[in-house]
């Protein structure tokens, strides 16, 4: 069984990103913003409130502290620095969480804070050390540092599949500052494929070994409520 997850809740103010009313119906999974990279008090309450309408369990989305760059850009931090940042921002979704009678789910990073922590140990177990303060799985991807790290640890670990970025032959992802339009009816069939073959279709064309335990749209992606439909769809035998 899988869940189909997505990055959601980061408009900020008066700024809006994404269509979270329209893909929520699509979703099993959130991961809502936590402020750092995008998200405010009022976007984290609303996102909260909106998953459980629909029935969606939450996530937290933390980031490095970089919303100028959206949380695309490496910062270097030390560890106790990195394991605070966490564990401040998660703390500050669990208790939007809490008033809405909502359990905690797991804890996903964001943008450049999840890939440095797929190659690096030392920031993969800085955010490790956050995730046992909540004792919530962390979602990443299989066969990295991710999997080797937080597998290792008694929370768990949740392996993903992007339905709308790329991977390079050496299963690496390739995380880009916009996203680009995928072609749902690829991106739908490419998503089956992960899941019940355990493959994914690498940028040069070849395939590569892929564990998926939940897939990811992004909210923020162009079309993404038609590519979440498609997916969810298409994947609606296998949903957990």
């Amino acid at each position: 069984m899988v869940a189909i997850n997505c990055d959601m809740g980061e408009a900020f103010s008066i700024y809006r990103c994404g269509d979270d009313e329209g893909i929520m119906p699509y979703i099993t999974v959130a991961n809502v913003a936590c402020g750092f990279h995008a998200s405010d008090p009022v976007v984290m309450q609303k996102t909260v409130a909106l998953a459980k309408k629909y029935g969606v369990k939450v996530g937290a989305h933390p980031s490095l502290p970089d919303r100028e760059g959206f949380g695309r850009r490496e910062m270097k931090m030390e560890r106790g620095e990195l394991t605070a940042s966490v564990i401040y921002q998660v703390g500050a979704l669990a208790a939007f969480l809490k008033a809405q009678g909502m359990e905690l789910n797991h804890i996903k990073p964001h943008g450049a804070l999840y890939g440095m922590a797929s190659r690096d140990e030392e920031v993969a177990s800085a955010v490790a050390d956050a995730a046992e303060v909540f004792g919530v799985p962390l979602m990443g991807m299989a066969n990295t540092v991710h999997e080797q790290v937080w597998g290792a640890r008694e929370a768990g670990f949740l392996a993903e599949y992007y339905t709308d970025l790329d991977y390079r032959s050496d299963g690496s992802l390739i995380i880009t500052r916009e996203h680009i339009a995928y072609d749902p009816a690829v991106a739908a069939e490419r998503a089956v494929r992960a899941v019940t073959e355990g493959v994914a279709t690498a940028v040069d064309g070849t395939d590569i070994p892929m564990r998926a335990d939940c897939v990811c749209v992004h909210s923020d992606t162009p079309g993404a409520v038609d590519l979440a439909k498609a997916v969810h769809d298409a994947l609606k035998p296998h949903l957990s």
